[in-house]
């Protein structure tokens, strides 16, 4: 039986697994694709974490992976497909076998929505955003676009308009769906246009975005509009699918789960995006990990024997 099993291996997961190591833990991480790093590989350029600037996320990633792989963390390239809690010990499934453990760290992260058009995912990184506070500084000055009506969507909006000249929301529908505080904020900015009943079709460039085709969903009419961003808000869904039969989650699928990461079934944790915040960044995540990994350590050493 492990002490605790960490699934996901992007920065929380990563995290978890350094200081899990160092307070003595036997456990294993459990990642379903090749390489670890989760989202943070899909990153250009990383500016806004604490001693790295510049870093790309490539970059980054193998070094959180390298930091773990250094205390002798052990990896299995698997997928968890179930979890159980029988008699306090948890269970996890994969399609080759049953895992024990006292203790579980979630730490599966969550992907942003996407439009699904072309240019989308060749431009990724290069132009093509899902987080503006992340990015947004390599746009100062610049014109962008925001996609989604949302709260996100507004927040993002407003945020890039305090340092580019121009910011357009786009949204597919005559009237926006965020909150009425965040609404009279973005018709009060002057370098904020909202191109009502407009869907992108297609996002344009070769080596960087340089313009977006988006068509009027009421005219049918299609048309280029320059830009040298775009961020995507279109909602995000959490990698909660396993925990959601055993644990509480909000509306939006995120665990609830306190500063420890502790989650309302003892012996399982949430670390990183999948916990309910108010803010999902790598440095977030990164201690994320750090806490459900100290919480998880004070958990074993209380539990008794099975």
């Amino acid at each position: 039986m492990y002490d605790v099993i960490i699934i996901g291996s992007g920065p929380a997961g990563l995290s978890a697994a350094v200081y899990g190591k160092r307070a003595g833990l036997n456990l294993v991480v459990l990642e379903k694709n090749p390489m670890s790093g989760g989202q943070v590989l899909n990153t250009y350029e990383v500016d806004n974490y604490l001693g790295m600037p510049g870093i790309n996320g490539y970059d980054m990633g193998v070094q959180f992976r390298q930091h773990a792989d250094s205390l002798g963390t052990e990896f299995m390239e698997e997928e968890a497909l179930a979890i159980e809690d029988r008699d306090g010990v948890k269970i996890v499934r994969t399609q080759e076998r049953e895992l024990e453990a006292k203790a579980v760290i979630l730490a599966t992260g969550a992907v942003h929505a996407h439009l699904d058009v072309p240019g989308e995912e060749e431009l990724s990184g290069m132009g093509v955003s899902y987080c503006a506070t992340c990015d947004g500084a390599f746009f100062r000055g610049k014109t962008v676009a925001v996609v989604g009506g949302g709260d996100a969507a507004l927040e993002d909006a407003i945020y890039l308009a305090r340092t580019c000249e121009k910011v357009y929301l786009i949204h597919r529908r005559d009237e926006l769906r965020g909150t009425k505080a965040l609404q009279d904020e973005i018709r009060a900015m002057d370098n904020v246009e909202i191109l009502y009943s407009h869907v992108v079709e297609e996002i344009l460039g070769e080596d960087a975005v340089n313009a977006l085709r988006i068509k009027d969903v009421k005219s049918g009419e299609s048309r280029e509009l320059p830009v040298a961003g775009v961020f995507i808000a279109v909602g995000i869904r959490p990698g909660t699918e396993l925990v959601r039969n055993l644990t509480a989650c909000d509306e939006g699928g995120y665990v609830l789960a306190g500063e420890d990461c502790a989650t309302r079934l003892p012996g399982l944790y949430a670390a990183g995006d999948v916990r309910k915040k108010p803010l999902r960044q790598i440095v977030t995540a990164v201690a994320d990990g750090a806490n459900a990994a100290m919480a998880a350590s004070e958990f074993c050493r209380e539990k008794k024997p099975q």
